[in-house]
């Protein structure tokens, strides 16, 4: 846990200095009562010197009345906060222009109270939207983020290159780091976010693109350069809590954090190994709860760790979802602003744009967030939220069958050796480099590529041929061998091992409310129920099949329980999977939405517009349960909606700048979509 780090004061220091480094003082670390009285007439003065109201001045003017008590709110907001940029600058040519990359990083409660209303009281209040349970006494995270913005000037270029970098300062770590966080907010002298756009990522799972790396910022580069170009001069890319480097969860750092979870690993793997577990029982809460009874029956106490450990880490977990992030997003956003005493006076964020679950994450901020941005753009992101989960599913299965198909007429020479592929893993699964077992069932969810980008058919196709080792018919090899390079390509593709959250976490997106919940392997349920009877979506039935009229159909964006069996090596283990199942079947989970706040806020003349792209041919999320929630009388009736079948769910990735433009026209009403 990043919790909010103080200095103590080790050494004599001079009051004089106001770059000094936080002493041990009045109220928890923040400086002492002298000092911010010392600040407090300094400002006075500035005022009187600079002109100010007098009138305003009148009641303010008596020292250490309200300007310290303002003063003191300040230090502890920004204190909780703990506002950093961790690196110095780094500069980017991109065409005729030339770009800055910050990295930033602030501290924000862990657990976010859905009732915090106390605008009076000055602890309670610490960060905007959070109550008393949130404040420095309260567990912390942190949440990383980058800010793009061009160099308009010879004045930014000095500032950025010499004032920020701070290679002159005594200052060393993270005082450095907290120093140039506040050069760079005095500099900036935001007094909202206009010019501001914030992006959520998709997933759930994955932290922001990288600047340069996987996001472009040259002319037409990206939706980002656009934006930059369009008139926002910053563009905010926020990892999501638990991704990233906004303290990522991986299992080894949930090893770190709940050792107990994971104490019956390496006894109960003994068991399962013995007893063939995931091939002959398969996962469900019975079993987890029957090995804790049999545990308990031998030790009493393992056991009782155990299950505390599992309930602390469900806990834990239920706090990185799209009602967290939307808050995160919000103390982004304060960071970056100028301090203020205005409690009145929104300052939202100038845009925001959100790809697939990004989406979900915008629509949580329509109806969560008192000010969500000005302009809300969604890709592949309207939530099915009227929609089951299981209804969900089953309608995408279909989606994904059609994508099947249209990659096999694409490639119709693969429909055999895919299933040669499946029914050699059937006999035998292979071991892959990351420990993993590459079983017939995992190596059917690299369908999940099916929707990507307009390359994906072709990138799959290549993976295929290169399957099997081929030895010119030197017979050194048996005829079944998979080659390094393709068990190497699998373990690299699929990516649930680095990014647990998008097994742990996927489903409980579509959980909004207890009336949503639990979601109990919605997917799976799905396909068993596909599966009841022979059916082509059973891969054990086709891959034995020689036609081929019945091709072997890949999964889609999918989890299942049966992941947390040795297929993928850092998401089993007895540990991970009785978290997976306690999730699964966690039947009071927050609600996400919120349908009359939604309407409130895009109504005509309300503070926000809204415009996003519907793609008609997405597998991942569902075309028609999409269009119900925008449909007249919906949540998001007065959102502007483009369909399009000229691009899949990559569409923001594929062909990001025009998508863009497009949309914020739709918005702002420059561009007439729908006709």
């Amino acid at each position: 846990i990043g919790s909010s780090s103080g200095g103590s004061d080790t050494g004599t220091s001079t009051s004089s200095d106001e770059d000094e480094e936080p002493r041990t003082g009045w109220l928890h670390n923040a400086k002492s009562k002298a000092a911010l009285d010392q600040e407090a007439r300094r400002q006075q003065q500035r005022r009187q010197e600079g002109g100010a109201a007098a009138g305003s001045s009148a009641a303010g003017s008596t020292l250490g009345g309200p300007d310290a008590r303002q003063l003191l709110r300040r230090e502890m907001e920004k204190k909780a906060r703990n506002h950093r940029i961790l690196n110095p600058p780094t500069f980017h040519a991109v065409g005729d222009r030339r770009v800055v990359v910050t990295e930033h990083k602030v501290a924000v409660p862990l657990r976010r109270a859905s009732d915090g209303n106390n605008e009076d009281d000055d602890v309670a209040n610490l960060l905007p939207g959070v109550n008393a349970a949130s404040t420095p006494s309260g567990p912390t995270i942190d949440v990383f983020f980058t800010v793009v913005e061009t160099i308009e000037n010879d004045a930014d270029e000095r500032f950025f290159a010499q004032t920020l970098n701070l290679s002159d300062s005594p200052k060393t770590g993270p005082y450095r780091q907290t120093g140039r966080a506040d050069l760079y907010v005095s500099r900036a002298k935001l007094g909202n976010a206009d010019e501001m756009i914030l992006y959520l990522q998709g997933g759930p799972g994955f932290g922001a693109p990288a600047p340069i790396v996987s996001l472009g910022l040259g002319e037409k580069g990206s939706w980002a350069a656009e934006a930059l170009a369009k008139g926002y001069k910053r563009v905010v890319l926020m990892d999501q809590r638990g991704t990233g480097r906004s303290t990522p969860i991986t299992k080894q750092t949930l090893q770190r954090r709940f050792p107990d979870l994971f104490a019956l690993d390496d006894i109960a793997a003994v068991t399962e190994n013995d007893a063939d577990y995931g091939q002959s029982t398969g996962v469900g809460f019975a079993t987890i709860a029957e090995q804790l009874d049999r545990w308990e029956a031998m030790n009493p106490e393992l056991a009782a760790r155990v299950g505390v450990g599992i309930g602390q880490a469900a806990d834990y977990m239920a706090c990185f979802r799209a009602d967290s992030i939307v808050g995160d997003a919000e103390d982004v956003k304060t960071a970056l602003l100028m301090p203020t005493d205005d409690k009145v006076t929104p300052r939202p964020w100038g845009a925001a744009l959100g790809q697939s679950f990004g989406g979900f994450c915008m629509m949580s901020y329509l109806s969560l967030i008192p000010n969500p941005p000005k302009v809300c753009l969604l890709t592949g992101g309207i939530a099915p939220m009227l929609t089951p989960a299981y209804d969900a599913y089953t309608r995408l299965w279909d989606k994904v069958k059609e994508r099947n198909m249209q990659y096999y007429d694409m490639y119709p020479g693969d429909i055999a050796l895919v299933k040669r592929i499946v029914k050699r893993l059937l006999e035998e699964p292979a071991t892959l480099p990351s420990g993993g077992k590459l079983t017939a069932r995992r190596f059917l969810q690299l369908g999940l590529g099916l929707g990507g980008s307009p390359s994906a058919f072709a990138s799959m196709h290549a993976l295929f041929a290169s399957a099997f080792v081929d030895e010119g018919g030197s017979g050194d090899f048996e005829e079944d061998d998979f080659t390094k390079a393709f068990l190497k390509r699998i373990d690299s593709d699929q990516s649930f091992d680095d990014n647990p959250i998008y097994f742990l976490m996927h489903e409980s997106i579509y959980a909004d409310g207890h009336s949503q919940s639990p979601t109990d392997w919605a997917a799976h349920r799905a396909y068993l129920d596909l599966t009841r009877t022979p059916s082509e979506f059973s891969y054990e039935l086709t891959a034995g099949l020689d036609s081929d009229d019945r091709p072997t159909l890949f999964s889609g964006e999918m989890v299942f329980p049966w992941m947390a069996d040795g297929d993928y090596a850092e998401l089993s283990g007895f540990g991970m999977r009785a978290l997976a199942q306690s999730l699964a079947c966690k039947d009071d989970w927050t609600p996400l939405y919120n349908k009359e706040n939604m309407r409130r806020a895009l109504a005509p003349g309300g503070p926000c517009k809204a415009a996003a792209a519907v793609y008609y041919d997405d597998m991942y999320v569902d075309f028609d349960c999409s269009m119900a929630v925008a449909a007249r009388g919906g949540p998001l009736e007065h959102c502007k909606v483009y369909v399009t079948n000229e691009y899949q769910h990559s569409g923001l990735r594929d062909a990001g700048a025009s998508i863009f433009v497009k949309l914020l026209g739709m918005a702002k009403g420059s561009v007439r979509t729908p006709s």
